[in-house]
């Protein structure tokens, strides 16, 4: 047995976390009493979109609110431990290294990011015993960076906010030839697109049965690293008709037309078309005001299901039964569904929630079609943005001025903003994009002509099996499984 091997702390695979049932019950259970203590490295069975009853945690937003025929489904990351489904990518990309031989028990982890995934790394590297880098721009929310302080990972900031990630890129480059480090590549390695096109995938295609006609119309989903839109590749296969639609700032339009302008949504909008994003399955880019996701964001927050009833002009109803939505978080657990937005929504989320419902209106959805999207965090890392926010707004933020945003943001939308990126001159374009980055950071002009085609795709999918049956035998060899405490 190797050093590696005694120290190792046993995570799930691939399989489990998309669907936890999968695990030995004593192992699920023990998880399940784990999410009392965030740090308990058990935890790590807890990345999935699963609650307890193992279904897909999501919410339906009320039409009242949307003003939209079709439904729009938003699934919650906030349950995942440390607050966000990046945590996934994260620990996926650490278990594909390990299971893989690539790690030694003295190797600092790196973690690229503009926050979530960057808290992810410092997460899975306190659980798993490592200390953790993460490399993100200056200009990110004071949040962000107290949490991975408080994950105990360390930070290397970089010039600019949250569309300089190519500085970020730039800063890492030396770190992949060292010995001693670790690089968890979200931009790039391709375990973060598997994660989600299995589990984010599989999560929208069940939330959806519930709900209208049981299928999906539509996927919305802004691009950071562009792993969670890997989701439309699953939603693809199942639904091949349904429209995948990518949302981005307005004022950082990459995939639009080229612009590379700073902007206020973190966590997407990173001035380039990512190695990982399959843009074949992408079909419509759509550009939204930055400082709209801020805006609406304070009118979920501010005004709970009593303000949102009046602004909306109709009743809703913000009661719900028991529920799971969240994280080791106990004041939630009865709390009614208006009170869930605010904890569980953040900036990219209401970007998200706007393409949605945008994307419904574009497309002329009726009542029983529906639209998924990603809620990716939760409010807890934007109290710094709200504050900002309050002092760039002139006057009172008040029941009219929420009344307000809530109509412009919410209710209005143009087709113009909307473009088609089906035709073959568009993904010609898209893949020169990807090329203009990606060969600055040492991928050949082979590799990234592979990922033209579909199969490419599919064949990097299809690792799955080989990487859970890697990882189930380092377990098992580890003598770790089941895991202490269980």
């Amino acid at each position: 047995m190797t050093d590696y091997e005694l120290k190792y702390t046993p995570g799930p695979t691939y399989a489990e976390m998309e669907n936890p049932g999968k695990l030995p019950a004593n192992v699920r259970e023990a998880a399940l009493r784990a999410r009392a203590n965030e740090l308990d490295a058990l935890n790590l069975f807890n990345i999935t979109w699963r609650g307890p009853n193992l279904k897909p945690r999501y919410v339906v937003l009320p039409k009242a609110l949307t003003r939209t025929k079709a439904n729009i489904i938003v699934l919650t990351a906030c349950s995942f431990p440390s607050g966000s489904h990046k945590v996934g990518p994260a620990y996926a990309t650490m278990a594909e290294a390990e299971a893989t031989g690539c790690v030694t028990h003295d190797m600092t982890i790196i973690g690229p990011s503009t926050g979530n995934f960057g808290i992810g790394t410092a997460y899975i590297s306190r659980l798993k015993g490592f200390k953790s880098i993460v490399v993100m721009p200056e200009g990110m929310s004071a949040e962000r960076y107290e949490r991975i302080r408080k994950y105990g990972g360390d930070l290397i900031l970089t010039p600019g906010s949250e569309s300089d990630v190519i500085l970020v890129l730039e800063r890492v480059v030396e770190f992949k030839h060292d010995p001693t480090k670790l690089v968890l590549g979200q931009f790039e390695l391709l375990p973060n697109y598997r994660f989600h096109r299995l589990t984010t995938g599989q999560a929208a295609i069940e939330a959806a049965s519930e709900v209208g006609n049981g299928r999906i119309a539509a996927f919305v989903s802004a691009p950071g690293s562009a792993g969670t839109i890997a989701a439309a590749d699953a939603v693809k296969e199942k639904y091949a008709d349904a429209a995948v639609v990518a949302v981005e700032p307005k004022e950082c339009s990459t995939l639009t037309n080229g612009g590379m302008g700073t902007h206020r949504i973190e966590g997407i909008g990173d001035k380039m078309v990512t190695l990982i994003h399959n843009v074949l399955n992408t079909d419509y880019v759509l550009a939204v005001h930055d400082d709209d996701t801020v805006k609406g964001l304070r009118v979920f927050h501010q005004a709970g299901a009593e303000g949102l009833s009046r602004i909306c002009g109709a009743k809703i109803d913000g009661s719900r039964p028991k529920n799971d939505l969240c994280f080791n978080c106990e004041e939630l657990a009865d709390c009614g569904e208006f009170d869930l937005y605010r904890k569980c929504f953040g900036i990219s989320s209401i970007c998200n929630i706007m393409g949605a419902i945008r994307t419904a209106h574009y497309l002329g959805l009726g009542e029983d079609d529906n639209v998924v999207t990603i809620a990716t965090d939760g409010f807890d890392r934007y109290p710094s943005v709200m504050a900002d926010l309050e002092r760039r707004t002139d006057g009172p933020i008040d029941d009219a001025r929420l009344t307000q945003w809530y109509e412009e943001i919410f209710c209005r939308w143009d087709p113009k903003d909307f473009l088609d990126v089906r035709p073959k001159e568009q993904k010609e374009r898209l893949f020169r994009m990807k090329e203009e980055t990606w060969l600055r950071f040492e991928y050949s002009k082979e590799y990234l002509d592979r990922m033209k085609s579909q199969a490419f795709w599919d064949e990097e999918f299809a690792k799955i099996p080989a990487m859970d049956a890697a990882i189930a035998e380092l377990r098992e060899r580890s003598g770790m499984w089941p895991p202490p405490g269980v």
